[in-house]
């Protein structure tokens, strides 16, 4: 593998950048715009009806929203679609340390978990939002298809209701493992529009919700039977099934559909588990063939500093670099042996002030530290890839399902299929049971996927509690169950307002 030196500059670099690329301080005060444009019925309904791949160019806008700046309508340089939220939850659970805070963000709001209570603060309405508008997108598509119950008569008419579905059952989850303390079925959590609506409307029950995406995602994963999609960004089978895992995991009691779900992508054969050789490769490329879901960043898409490499990326002229430093929690990082490959991806000098940083993880362009900036000079912008989904979370999740199921045998052989990917020898894993395999896993899936977005989900999947290390600016020791208030974002102010059938979940 290629050594890649690391050289940091004492001082911020004299670079020139466009204002959309400054970097900017965040106290806590909301940053508001004006949402973008959204699809609507008339435009859709009018265009099907001559043009069978209008509903495709649709779905293609739907996925776009994920990767934009601004989609939880603010202008803060902590809103840019799906992967702001990966943030979020890796914050909040503790895995992802904020190490040094120069500029701001993250600080108050989440790593204080200062917004879970007061609804005034704006990542509650940045989280609602930027769902809440993929879920409208989903609904324009399906009901212009047909509406929830329709099957297109045309293929390409069902490989993209198939992917509406998905993709509002994928909005629905986020809402539910953010607005929701833990499954209880009887609760109301959220309005659920499933239609072309834009009337007000009480909230669903969580059962009701949870029984929306099922059916969703269930629909999905037969509509979506023979799609070969030309590019990762598109939801597949596969990943419909795997999010289909991901909503009865998070709803309990469903194991064994769990297993057989996450089975079912390992046989496909068509994903392959990084080697241990490529555990320090940056993740920045949508081929790596363990890749499940994801997106090619080209220039065109116009990603700057505004964007999660922006957050991320120590390299470049980024926040990871200025100041606001993510790090890997210091107990976390402890528990990783010596002997494993993914040791390697953070930066081991605790005399550094850079110490515990995800250097080898995720780069862009590694050289000089700070010289790369974006969207200025020779760089037309972020190129470097969004990863939403891997072959290894299918692993790791059969194991899980597998062992609270009591098939402890099958979930043996899941994680060590893994596990020995990283470790010279992982036969220690044959002799793993009860509580302790199912530690082993949630070990694992917290060190396999750090960063990645996955740690909140499997800390209130497995109903543990978040401890800090000595890393983090606040909340060093403090254990925090699951099922906390300051885990649980806000009904946002604006819509406890404007809608009289919602009133915030703690009043």
């Amino acid at each position: 593998m290629k050594k890649i030196k690391i050289l940091f500059a004492a001082t911020l670099l004299a670079v020139s950048y466009s204002c959309s690329d400054e970097l900017l301080r965040n106290d806590g005060v909301p940053q508001e715009s004006q949402p973008t444009t959204s699809l609507t019925s008339v435009q859709l309904e009018q265009g099907a009806e001559t043009n069978l791949a209008i509903p495709a160019a649709f779905v293609s806008g739907m996925y776009a929203q994920m990767v934009q700046t601004g989609s939880g309508g603010t202008t803060g340089h902590d809103d840019f679609g799906h992967k702001s939220y990966d943030v979020f939850g890796d914050m909040m659970s503790g895995d992802m340390a904020l190490s040094l805070s120069t500029f701001g963000w993250y600080r108050a709001s989440i790593t204080e978990l200062q917004a879970m209570e007061d609804f005034t603060f704006g990542d509650n309405r940045q989280v609602w939002r930027y769902y809440y508008r993929i879920v409208r997108s989903a609904n324009t598509i399906i009901q212009n298809l047909g509406g929830n119950d329709a099957i297109p008569a045309t293929e390409e008419g069902r490989y993209s209701m198939g992917q509406a579905k998905a993709m509002r059952a994928h909005s629905y989850f986020y809402l539910t493992q953010y607005y929701q303390k833990e499954y209880n079925p009887s609760e109301p959590i959220l309005p659920m529009p499933i239609g072309e609506t834009s009337g007000n409307l009480p909230k669903s029950t969580a059962e009701e919700v949870y029984d929306r995406m099922e059916q969703d995602l269930t629909d999905a994963i037969s509509l979506l039977s023979g799609f070969n999609r030309t590019a990762k960004s598109a939801v597949n089978q596969d990943v419909a099934r795997m999010l289909l895992a991901y909503v009865l995991g998070a709803k309990g009691g469903r194991d064994t559909d769990v297993a057989s779900l996450t089975q079912d992508v390992i046989s496909s054969g068509n994903y392959a588990m990084l080697g241990s050789a490529d555990v320090t490769n940056g993740f920045n490329d949508v081929n790596s063939p363990s890749w499940m879901w994801g997106i090619d960043i080209t220039p065109e898409l116009g990603l700057g500093l505004i964007s999660w490499w922006g957050q991320i990326d120590a390299y470049s002229f980024s926040y990871a670099w200025a100041g606001d430093y993510k790090a890997i929690d210091e107990t976390l990082f402890s528990a990783i042996p010596a002997n494993d490959a993914r040791k390697a991806q953070f930066l081991d000098q605790p005399a550094n002030g850079r110490h515990l940083q995800p250097l080898l993880k995720f780069y862009w362009n590694a050289s000089v530290a700070g010289s790369t900036s974006y969207g200025s000079g020779p760089n037309p912008g972020v190129t470097a890839d969004y990863v939403y989904m891997r072959v290894e979370e299918a692993y790791l999740l059969n194991a899980e399902a597998n062992a609270k199921a009591g098939n402890e045998g099958t979930a043996r052989a899941s994680l060590k299929a893994l596990v020995s990917r990283r470790v010279p020898d992982a036969s220690y894993v044959d002799a793993l049971s009860g509580q302790a395999l199912l530690d082993e896993i949630y070990l694992q899936t917290r060190i396999e996927l750090w960063g990645e977005g996955k740690s909140f989900l499997a800390l209130k999947r497995n109903k543990r509690t978040a401890t800090r290390g000595t890393n983090h600016l606040s909340l060093v020791g403090v254990g925090i169950p699951y099922n906390d208030e300051r885990f649980q974002f806000e009904i946002p102010q604006d819509e406890i307002q404007n809608n009289p059938f919602v009133t915030g979940q703690n009043l």
